[in-house]
C-alpha cells in the first residue's frame, strides 16, 4: 500500500532523524537522490550525462538547496549546469558553493535551451500558488525540457493538492520521505507527472497516514472469494433501483457491474426489466431479501420514494448514485444504522455540498471529506483521481487506476453496481468503494487498451481486472515486481 502524509506529519520527522544526524546529512542524501534520477532520464534521453544542459530553479529554502548540490553532483559527471535564483541574496550557502566548486555557475535569467530544468524554486510548506518571481522564472523554462520537481511541483499545496495560483507542471517529481497527499490528488496529480520516492530515512508512524492508494495485493486481499458451501444467497445478493423509461441502459449497466462484480444474484426493481432481462435472463424481477441496495442510475426525476425506501431498510448497506443523490436528506442518512456510500461525481457533489462544481474540483480532498462527514456515510468522489472517504474520519483513499477513456456515458452506473455487489458480500463500505474503484478503473484500462471505449465494454472486461488482481502474472527471469 503506496501511503501519504501531512507537511507536519514528515517535518516533525524530519526535525527528529536531523537531531540524530551530522548537520547536513539529510539534505545530502536527498540531493544524492534527486541527482541520481535526473542522470537516469539524462542517460535515457540523450544517452549520457556528460555534455548535458542543466537549469536549476532556485528558491531560498531546503529545496533550492537540494537543486544546488544535485546539480553539483552533475556538474562533477561533465553536465553544464546553471542556477538560475529567485532571489540571489538568499540561495543556500552550502549549497551554491558546492555548486561553484563542481563548476556550475549562477545566471540571471533562464536560459533558451535546456535538457532538464530542476523545479527548486518553493518546498512542502508553499501555500497559495507562485509569487511573482517564482512565476516568472516557472513561465520561462524552455520548450521540450525535461522538468523535474524538488520534493513536489512549485506552487502545489502538499497537503491537499490544491492549486492556488500559477504552479510548474513537472515530467517527473522526486519527492523525499514518504508521499504527500498533494502528489496523489488533483489538480496537484496532475501537475506531478512520474513522482519517484527517495528514501532519507523518516521513521513515520502508521497512525499519521493521511492518504492510502491500494495496490494490487491490499486489493486481492479484500475481493471475496466463495467456498464449497457458498450459495447464491451467501455470496451476496444486490438489489438494483435503476433506469427509467427515458434511461433503461442505466439499468443494464448497474446489473452488469453486479454480476461482473462477484454478486450471487441481482434483484432488480424498476421499469426497464424487458432490458435488464433481455441482457441478463438471470436477473430477479422484483423485491425480495438482499444484501445490499444500489439505486439511482438512471433513475430520472418523481421517483423519491424509492430512494426513501431503501434508506429506510436501516439493516442494509445502500449505494446512492446519480438520481438518487438528488435533494439527499443528512439526518435521514445519519440516523441509518446499516452502511450508506454515497458515490457522487463533482457536479454532484457540489449540490450535495450547496458549492459551485469549480470549488469541488479545486479541492476535491476537503470536498470528500466534507461529503464524509456531513452525511456521516462513507464517500466516493469520482473523477480524474477518484478518493474515497469514510465518515469516521481516518485516511482518505485514492484510486490508482483508471484511464481518461472512462470518462464516458453508462461508466459509473458500471461501477455503483460493483461496488454493490462488493457491498452486499460483507465488505466495509471503505473497503467495498476502494475495490471497486481499483478494479473499475483496470477494466477500463483493459477495455480502451489506448483507444475510446464504452461502459458496456468496462464491465465485459471487469473479469480479466479480477483475475490481474488476484493472480498477478509473474515477472519474467531477471526482472523485477511489476508496478502497480
Amino acid at each position: 500500500m503506496r501511503t501519504a502524509y501531512s507537511v507536519e506529519s514528515v517535518r516533525a520527522a524530519e526535525r527528529e532523524l536531523m537531531a540524530r544526524l551530522p548537520e547536513g546529512a539529510l539534505m545530502a542524501r536527498a540531493a544524492a537522490g534527486l541527482a541520481a534520477v535526473c542522470a537516469e532520464l539524462l542517460a535515457r534521453r540523450r544517452g549520457r550525462v556528460y555534455g548535458a544542459r542543466v537549469v536549476l530553479l532556485v528558491g531560498p529554502g531546503d529545496n533550492g538547496g537540494d537543486a544546488l548540490y544535485a546539480g553539483a553532483r552533475l556538474a562533477r559527471r561533465g553536465a553544464g549546469v546553471t542556477a538560475v535564483p529567485m532571489d540571489p541574496e538568499r540561495m543556500h550557502p552550502g549549497g551554491l558553493a558546492a555548486l561553484r566548486a563542481a563548476g556550475g555557475r549562477v545566471g540571471e535569467r533562464v536560459p533558451e535551451r535546456a535538457d532538464l530544468v530542476v523545479d527548486g524554486l518553493l518546498g512542502i510548506g508553499g501555500r497559495g500558488g507562485l509569487r511573482p518571481a517564482a512565476a516568472a522564472l516557472a513561465e520561462a523554462i524552455p520548450a521540450g525540457a525535461v522538468v523535474v520537481a524538488v520534493d513536489l511541483p512549485s506552487g502545489v499545496d502538499a497537503d491537499t493538492g490544491e492549486v492556488a495560483g500559477p504552479a510548474v507542471t513537472a515530467g517527473v517529481t522526486v519527492t523525499f520521505g514518504a508521499y504527500k497527499p498533494g502528489l496523489l490528488t488533483d489538480p496537484g496529480a496532475s501537475r506531478a507527472g512520474a513522482v519517484r520516492l527517495v528514501d532519507i530515512g523518516l521513521d513515520l508512524p502508521g497512525s499519521a497516514v493521511a492518504m492510502q492508494a491500494l495496490q494490487h495485493a491490499d486489493v486481492a486481499r479484500l475481493l471475496p472469494v466463495p467456498s464449497a458451501s457458498s450459495d447464491k444467497y451467501r455470496r451476496g445478493v444486490v438489489g438494483v433501483v435503476a433506469g427509467s423509461e427515458q434511461y433503461p441502459g442505466a439499468a443494464v449497466l448497474a446489473v452488469a457491474g453486479a454480476l461482473r462484480g462477484g454478486a450471487g444474484a441481482v434483484r432488480y426493481v424498476g421499469p426497464a426489466a424487458e432490458a435488464v432481462l433481455a441482457r441478463f435472463p438471470e436477473v430477479l424481477v422484483g423485491r425480495g431479501r438482499v444484501q445490499s441496495w444500489v439505486v439511482g442510475p438512471g433513475l430520472g426525476a418523481g421517483r423519491a420514494e424509492e430512494v426513501e425506501r431503501a434508506l429506510a431498510d436501516a439493516e442494509v448497506p445502500v449505494l446512492l448514485d446519480a438520481d438518487g443523490l438528488r435533494g439527499l436528506d443528512g439526518a435521514v442518512v445519519r440516523r441509518r444504522r446499516a452502511a450508506t456510500l454515497l458515490t457522487p461525481h463533482a457536479g454532484e457533489a457540489a449540490a450535495l455540498l450547496g458549492v459551485a462544481r469549480e470549488e469541488v474540483e479545486a479541492g476535491r480532498l476537503g470536498a470528500v471529506r466534507e461529503l464524509a462527514g456531513r452525511y456521516g456515510a462513507t464517500a466516493l468522489l469520482k473523477g480524474s483521481t477518484t478518493l474515497v472517504a469514510s465518515a469516521a474520519g481516518g485516511p482518505v483513499r485514492v484510486n490508482p487506476t483508471g484511464t481518461p477513456w472512462l470518462a464516458t456515458a453508462g461508466s459509473g452506473d458500471v461501477l455503483s453496481g460493483l461496488a454493490g455487489a462488493l457491498l452486499a458480500a460483507g465488505l466495509p463500505a471503505l473497503d467495498a468503494a476502494s475495490a471497486a474503484a481499483y478494479l473499475h478503473g483496470l477494466a477500463g484500462r483493459f477495455a480502451a487498451a489506448g483507444a475510446p471505449t464504452t461502459a458496456q465494454e468496462v464491465a465485459a472486461a471487469l473479469p480479466a481486472a479480477w483475475r490481474s488482481v488476484v493472480s498477478p502474472p509473474a515477472p519474467a527471469a531477471g526482472a523485477g515486481a511489476p508496478e502497480r
